[in-house]
């Protein structure tokens, strides 16, 4: 159809336009798309089995919708990617505050129009990307907002009732009349905002200060909402649940590889950036398990959740602290490091809501226990697991030259050395090769270097050396005569 052809309402007959509500578009633009094979939620990872398909039992049926879940699931982003499903134009009443319909239009503007002009009524065609709103709800959300208000200045000059649809000032819901209307974090609208919702839902009605204005909107609503019991947020009146169609849960990742997906996804790293520097598979792992022992961690509060955007940060400066690294050495490339990862405190200490024992710890204590928790947890996956007999020197000791190494010598390795400075540092240690190579057979040789450091930090989390932090290096040593030198006065 040619849509610029067709520009007043006596044309849109001929075309044998059908006019459908939105939820009927869904229904079935959705069909249209399983029966080709096509995916419109392509870039939504880890729901293949579990939300999506609710989703769409959801539309078929024609449902408003509630995604309930912690922060940092995709349901806004979910929400967002429904207006694919819309058709890709549709007609109104050119100058309708209400996007009318030009064959069912509700507004008094629109069939005033109509009555005036019958079928040389200008129309004009809304693109289905700007069939969208989005709200979100604040404590601070009005009535008129949301609805609207009588304008008391307009009913006394044009002579009105309040009752008269033409001294409404309409709010952000009458205006979004045939869109997808999306509310976030509804438990925070207040009850009394949240009533005001019941007949729009339910009757197709608006009510502003004791008027009823029939009103027959098109709107298809997407709510979302943290758990009811997240701190210090409201409720979901039980009536509004009761008129929303469809309750969906969401949920983080559940698998690292998923995981990993949704942080490549939405990381905002140059291409540029990618070609400088060599990331170890292993390193977008340390990542996404951080994430994952965040989320079972006994300080960090299990009812606020740990988003998704959390990896996403931490990546990104992971990535920056190699970068700056690059820059500080005026060098071409470089391979990522494992102090690399131990530089994303900053991104991380803002996403973790603690629990009091959490917050008497300190965020960095939490967050360098959980990097701990991680390399040791990655560390037994990949290299013999340190036991009572590993330990115990006179037993077979896999590990045991790196530590005689370390009874006589230690190890500055500071954070910005060049390339060359840190393989060199790396390669004086006796028997730290030869344990990365006899565990990892396919190993790139580029690689081989960040291995050999996290060994260093494996075997340092499993106390067969010492490992210190300062603002410019890590430290490594005798675990002995660390423990002498702490009781002889040195931190």
């Amino acid at each position: 159809m040619d849509y610029s052809k067709i520009n007043t309402l006596g044309k849109l007959k001929k075309s044998n336009w059908i006019s459908k509500s939105i939820k009927d578009e869904l229904r079935d633009n959705l069909i249209k798309v399983k029966k080709e094979g096509k995916k419109i939620f392509s870039d939504i990872h880890g729901y293949e089995e579990t939300v999506l398909p609710d989703l769409e039992r959801a539309i078929l049926s024609k449902h408003d919708i509630n995604f309930l879940g912690l922060r940092g699931q995709a349901k806004t982003k979910i929400a967002r990617k429904l207006i694919d499903l819309l058709d890709e134009y549709i007609p109104v009443v050119e100058g309708s505050p209400l996007n009318d319909d030009p064959l069912q239009p509700i507004s008094h503007y629109a069939k005033n129009i109509i009555l005036k002009k019958k079928d040389s009524t200008p129309i004009t065609w809304m693109h289905r990307s700007d069939r969208f709103t989005e709200k979100l709800a604040t404590p601070d959300v009005t009535v008129p907002d949301l609805i609207g208000d009588i304008d008391p200045i307009k009913a006394a000059n044009l002579k009105l009732s309040f009752s008269d649809f033409k001294v409404i000032n309409y709010g952000l819901i009458p205006r979004s009349n045939r869109c997808i209307f999306v509310i976030n974090e509804i438990p925070d609208l207040q009850p009394r905002i949240q009533v005001s919702l019941f007949n729009i839902l339910q009757e197709n009605d608006i009510q502003i200060r004791g008027f009823n204005f029939r009103m027959p909107l098109d709107i298809h609503f997407v709510f979302t909402a943290n758990p009811e019991d997240y701190t210090n947020r409201g409720n979901i009146v039980t009536p509004l649940k009761d008129r929303i169609g469809s309750q969906i849960l969401t949920h983080y990742p559940k698998t690292i590889d998923i995981s990993k997906k949704i942080t490549s996804q939405e990381n905002r790293i140059n291409k540029s950036v990618y070609e400088k520097i060599h990331i170890p598979e292993i390193a977008k792992n340390m990542i996404e398990k951080l994430a994952f022992e965040a989320r079972n961690y006994e300080y960090v509060d299990s009812k606020s959740g740990v988003s998704a955007r959390l990896t996403t940060s931490a990546y990104e400066f992971m990535i920056s602290s190699a970068e700056r690294r690059l820059y500080l050495n005026n060098e071409e490339n470089t391979v990522l490091r494992v102090s690399d990862f131990l530089s994303i405190v900053p991104a991380v200490n803002g996403k973790l809501e603690l629990v009091y024992e959490g917050e008497q710890e300190g965020p960095y204590i939490v967050v360098m226990n959980l990097i701990s928790k991680t390399i040791k947890s990655l560390f037994n996956d990949i290299f013999p697991v340190v036991n009572n007999k590993i330990k115990d020197k006179k037993k077979d000791n896999p590990y045991k030259k790196i530590q005689n190494w370390f009874e006589k010598n230690k190890l500055k390795l500071k954070n910005d050395i060049s390339n060359k400075e840190y393989r060199n540092s790396l390669h004086e240690i006796n028997g730290l090769n030869e344990i990365v190579k006899n565990n990892l057979k396919s190993l790139d040789n580029k690689e081989l270097e960040f291995y050999m450091e996290f060994v260093l930090h494996g075997i340092a989390e499993n106390s067969l050396i010492s490992k210190k932090y300062t603002n410019t290096s890590i430290d490594f040593k005798d675990l002995i005569s660390d423990i002498f030198n702490k009781e002889e006065g040195e931190i």
